[in-house]
């Protein structure tokens, strides 16, 4: 097999807060495939970067009281034990803001300009009175033109896909202050998409086959129909705005004072950073690495950026005259326990360094997140039972039994050596090394499921021999120690070759396994070179430790219910109690005593409604979109529609409960809950209050 070239990268996370569960999935799914290939034997470089740049950073960098520079520092520090903790093997890690990625970005511009593919236009651009600045696409909110669902950003809609100007924005507002905002005029530069060159060109290249079918689709609708800023709709492909105004954090276009490339042209560029940021340490050249005719470009990214990564990004890449990718590799969404969208900007999910932090292993996640993804883009479910009974039943109950009921055996009996493999045990090695190619071209073509689910029907074969032949009865007849040890070879060395085919995978476990065995680090070409007769192995240890359903109780526990109090009753005469039962404040009686430390559990924090609307198909429900002061808006639905009228509550502060875990509703997603007082008759809707601070109190503030 001639050795391949593979520059491979997932997509940047944006530098404003911590990896969750979808960018750990994403990465493990890569770091899988990238271990594979170079099980194989073929020279890959896996890069990943910081995305630093854009106005959201500048913004929350100004609120943290910190430059920008020390902002994207601050989170960057935080990645290693994310990445370290899930055996997350990057070779490089950068930033945008590296000095490779200023060079990068501003030559690729030269050159598109160069070829015709750059033109300047006054533009009317949404201003935010209030802030007194430009609005980024990302803080302007509003309907989608094409699918008109609400709340949508002012780049692209995260429901139907469309890309869109943010003026086409329905009844757009500022996700900054909610106001209402102006139009004003500015010079933008724009990377000509339209141009007939850049349609014949991505016309062919997101349709010759590289993409995924359902990616290819797609894109497709995207040289038929495009919206235009009039609300009208156009055919063929629209102009990319990649422009901003200052005051912005990024990196300057070059001969244009005052102005910055927009974000996502320097953010895909970052890849190429990263990787010219690694060949340098190397001392490689950058440039002679890119132009090796040989050399294969992958991406792994997530559904939602589609858009930019298979028109925009090749299509800069082929008019600066710069290798486009060999292909794309789309995923969808991970959703947890309910079926609910992962999202960064909610902050939803499973929190990953609370899984590590409970003990529980790394490569259980691995391993459940691999046995569901495939090569095509859809999403996947994170269930907790579902989890507890497929790891401890593969990799407990089939995998790594296959050496705990062997290891000892040969370690006591036979001084740790391996026998002579003979009959059944040798067919059975060879059936399960036939299976090797299989195996490899799944992980190859990034079926992962498929290639755990033919390994596990293998462990089920090795586990079927160990039954018939029951290794612990031969043990106990003194005349079949030559039967013991063949049977016992068989097995370890059908654990060998099994752990080849899950070391993609399990990369930690396996690397356990090369030293118990006593061997070289595992290749794919290895399951067809045995051990062989007299080969000593070592002390086996304990591998890996069963799912406790305690530790899943603890991931996803909610605040634990305490103790009830006992009845007073049980202290005080009848009379006592009756007069208690009948002075029940609010129609309940007080809820059982907590802690200070469970106070400190709940994040209340102040919020302007900075919109309310009534929700269609409720009688009972109001939407109000909510500012805590975090640089983006809340959607929180509450039952209060009989009580009060939406334009009532435009403008007005109340108390949220801001850390509470999203909830999916019929509606929408609810993200956090306002505070009202009642009685507890629900019956009594006029008695419904919405809590509202004293003049003063601004969003973000905390209450306590």
């Amino acid at each position: 097999m001639s050795q391949r070239r593979l520059f491979v990268t997932t997509a940047l996370p944006y530098a404003n807060g911590k990896f969750h569960i979808g960018h750990i999935m994403e990465y493990i799914q890569a770091d899988i495939w990238v271990r594979f290939q170079k099980m194989q034997g073929h020279a890959v470089n896996f890069v990943g970067a910081d995305d630093a740049h854009g106005a959201p950073i500048m913004i929350a960098a100004e609120k943290a009281g910190v430059t920008p520079q020390q902002f994207v520092a601050d989170i960057a520090a935080g990645r290693k034990p994310y990445l370290d903790g899930f055996h997350i093997a990057f070779d490089n890690w950068h930033s945008t803001d590296g000095p490779e990625n200023h060079v990068l970005a501003q030559q690729i511009y030269r050159d598109l300009k160069k070829a015709g593919l750059i033109a300047s236009k006054t533009i009317e651009q949404f201003f935010d009175p209030e802030k007194n600045m430009f609005l980024p696409d990302r803080f302007i909110k509003g309907q989608c033109p094409r699918c008109n669902a609400k709340d949508q950003y002012g780049d692209n809609c995260e429901v139907c896909g469309a890309v869109y100007a943010p003026t086409d924005l329905i009844n757009p507002y500022s996700a900054l202050t909610g106001a209402v905002p102006v139009l004003k005029s500015s010079e933008h530069f724009f990377f000509t998409l339209s141009d007939p060159r850049c349609v014949e060109f991505l016309q062919a290249w997101t349709q010759d086959g590289k993409l995924q079918p359902e990616v290819a689709n797609k894109v497709k609708e995207w040289f038929s129909v495009r919206s235009n800023q009039d609300g009208s709709s156009s055919e063929g492909l629209g102009d990319w705005d990649i422009s901003r105004d200052a005051p912005y954090f990024g990196i300057e276009i070059p001969d244009a004072p005052g102005k910055y490339f927009y974000v996502w042209l320097d953010a895909p560029v970052g890849y190429l950073a990263s990787l010219k940021n690694l060949l340098d340490k190397r001392g490689e050249s950058y440039d002679d690495y890119m132009a090796d005719p040989a050399l294969e470009q992958y991406h792994f990214i997530g559904k939602d950026i589609v858009t930019f990564h298979t028109l925009f990004w090749p299509a800069m890449l082929h008019f600066s005259g710069r290798k486009t990718p060999d292909n794309i590799f789309v995923h969808g969404f991970l959703t947890v326990n309910n079926g609910e969208k992962m999202s960064k900007s909610r902050g939803t999910g499973l929190d990953p360094l609370k899984y590590l932090s409970l003990g529980m292993n790394p490569e259980w996640l691995r391993y459940y997140l691999a046995a569901k993804l495939n090569a095509r883009n859809e999403d996947i479910d994170f269930n907790a039972d579902d989890f507890m009974a497929r790891v401890n039943s593969d990799l407990i109950g089939k995998y790594v039994n296959i050496a705990s009921r062997a290891a000892g055996f040969i370690a006591k009996r036979f001084a740790g050596s391996l026998g002579e493999v003979t009959g059944d045990g040798a067919a059975l090695l060879g059936e399960l090394r036939a299976q090797q190619a299989a195996i490899a071209d799944l992980y190859d073509k990034r079926e992962f499921a498929k290639a755990l689910r033919e390994t596990m029907l293998l462990t089920d074969q090795v586990n079927a021999y160990v039954d018939q032949n029951k290794p612990w009865e031969l043990a106990k007849k003194a005349d079949m120690d030559a039967r013991l040890q063949d049977v016992c070879t068989v097995c370890i060395e059908a654990f060998r070759i099994l752990s080849i085919y899950l070391k993609p995978v399990l990369p930690g476990l396996v690397e356990q396994v090369e030293v118990f065995l006593k061997i070289a680090p595992l290749t794919f070409a290895q399951a067809n070179t045995p051990l062989g007769n007299g080969h000593l192995i070592g002390d086996y240890k304990h591998l890996m430790q069963r799912v406790d359903i305690k530790q899943l109780e603890a991931l996803f526990e909610t605040p634990a219910a305490l103790e009830t109090i006992p009845a007073a009753a049980t202290a005080l005469n009848a009379e006592v109690a009756e007069a208690q039962v009948n002075a029940l404040p609010g129609g309940e009686a007080i809820a059982p005593t907590i802690t200070i430390d469970d106070f400190a559990k709940i994040d209340l924090r102040i919020a302007k409604i900075v919109n309310c609307e009534a929700v269609a198909g409720s009688v009972k429900l109001l939407r109000l979109t909510l500012d805590a002061g975090e640089g983006r808006l809340r959607n929180v639905f509450s039952g209060i529609a009989s009580v009060y009228k939406p334009e009532d509550l435009i403008g007005k502060h109340t108390v949220m409960v801001a850390n509470l875990a999203p909830r999916k509703m019929k509606f929408g997603i609810s993200e956090g809950m306002v505070l009202a007082a009642g009685h507890a008759d629900e019956k009594t809707d006029a008695g419904i209050y919405v809590l509202e601070p004293v003049a003063g109190a601004q969003p973000g503030m905390r209450v306590g």
